[in-house]
């Protein structure tokens, strides 16, 4: 067994975003709908830029499927760019002035060019669409377990809403997200949000926010304490700072645990037996401010992340810099871009964060196949309920 990667190719005007997934066991039902859905939602949103009339972003398989099944080799997934332009000069120029918060200026310092454009291709936003293929993959998988994920804006520039999220309610702010124009399942922080950002487009600016993913169902014990790089709140982190424009993640309460005392962070143990066939497995809390992960393993708790998006680097308006060639100032370039892409943000998050759940998940329960990794499952759980064990603990002495 294989442990769950995927690795993305392709540039933004060329002809399509590769991704490649490894590690899925066999056995695997696809959905193809769901990933076609998280894509269309990738691309929705208000704000959103030009680039999203042109393309109907659908996954074609490759390779790895068969009869709407995974085989258990490598899954490859291409999601189509109809704006494939690369190599016409004329509509992709050379960029000489690089754009102040994104990769233009540090990319061509690294690869030793005066022009842009090769970095910004590649540093750009539509490589996101082959990482929600293979985290709507990811995500299809983790649902036959009953583990489900869902994600919003919680805030675009000062405008947020207070909607509390749990397991008795978190479908029906799906509904109220899903008829939201940014994304958010509150009608009135939404309203207040366009204005948001429809005065930064008036002001030629843009706007970032603060995206949040809820993930429920999920079975104690996945990630692990014995080696920094297994810990699973560090590979979340990971996994959502890798997103381009994010500037910081929190696990649960995140950084409000530096303002209280520990008796006021610290979520409080109760058993009740009753509530034993949950995820938690009887375990319950009066609160969840360590957002299902303690010791970087998850704890039956629903697992919480908040990402924080900067506004977009690309203003219509132009920022002060250089021209690399004469070093003399010059405003920055502009290329076709949004206003607002937090919306669109969230969906990558939400299902970013699906895909490093499900890898700890097979590290827990893997094997080759559906049906052991379903086997290895039902067993943990089943010892896990019965704690302590009754087989006595066994020493094999030396001679």
């Amino acid at each position: 067994m294989a442990m769950l990667e995927y690795q993305t190719a392709g540039e933004s005007h060329g002809p399509g975003m590769i991704t490649i997934v490894t590690g899925m066991p066999a056995g695997v039902p696809i959905d193809k709908d769901l990933i076609n859905a998280e894509l269309a939602r990738r691309q929705g949103g208000y704000g959103r830029g030009g680039r999203q009339r042109i393309e109907t972003d659908r996954v074609e398989f490759l390779s790895g499927v068969r009869l709407g099944h995974t085989l258990g080799s490598p899954i490859t997934m291409r999601v189509v760019n109809k704006d494939s332009r690369m190599d016409d000069v004329e509509r992709t120029p050379p960029v000489y002035r690089p754009r102040p918060g994104h990769a233009d200026l540090s990319g061509s310092l690294k690869w030793l060019t005066t022009d842009c454009r090769g970095t910004l291709e590649r540093a750009s936003a539509r490589e996101t669409a082959a990482r929600v293929a293979a985290g709507a993959l990811a995500r299809g998988f983790l649902q036959l377990f009953g583990i489900e994920v869902f994600g919003f804006v919680r805030r675009v520039g000062s405008e947020s809403t207070d909607a509390i999220v749990g397991t008795e309610n978190w479908q029906e702010l799906k509904t109220a997200r899903d008829a939201s124009e940014t994304y958010c399942p509150d009608a009135d922080a939404t309203q207040r949000q366009i204005a948001v950002i429809r005065q930064a487009k008036i002001d030629k600016d843009t706007a970032g926010g603060l995206c949040e993913v809820h993930v429920f169902g999920v079975p104690p014990g996945l990630g692990s304490c014995v080696d920094w790089r297994s810990k699973l709140d560090a590979r979340i982190a990971f996994a959502v700072m890798s997103i381009q424009a994010f500037k910081s993640v929190e696990i649960g309460m995140g950084r409000r645990v530096a303002e209280l005392p520990g008796s006021q962070v610290h979520d409080p143990i109760h058993f009740d037996r009753a509530r034993a066939d949950e995820p938690g497995l009887g375990f319950v809390r009066t609160s969840n401010n360590a957002g299902g992960l303690e010791g970087g393993m998850t704890n039956g708790q629903p697992v919480v992340v908040t990402g924080a998006m900067k506004p977009i680097s690309t203003l219509l308006r132009g920022l002060p810099s250089v021209d690399l060639n004469t070093k003399e100032a010059e405003q920055s370039d502009y290329e076709r871009s949004d206003v607002c892409a937090v919306s669109a943000a969230s969906v990558v998050m939400e299902n970013m964060v699906a895909f490093e759940i499900a890898r700890a998940f097979l590290e827990k329960t893997g094997g080759d196949s559906l049906a052991e990794v379903q086997a290895h499952h039902d067993a943990y759980m089943q010892l896990v309920r019965v704690l302590p064990l009754d087989a006595p603990i066994t020493t094999i002495a030396k001679d």
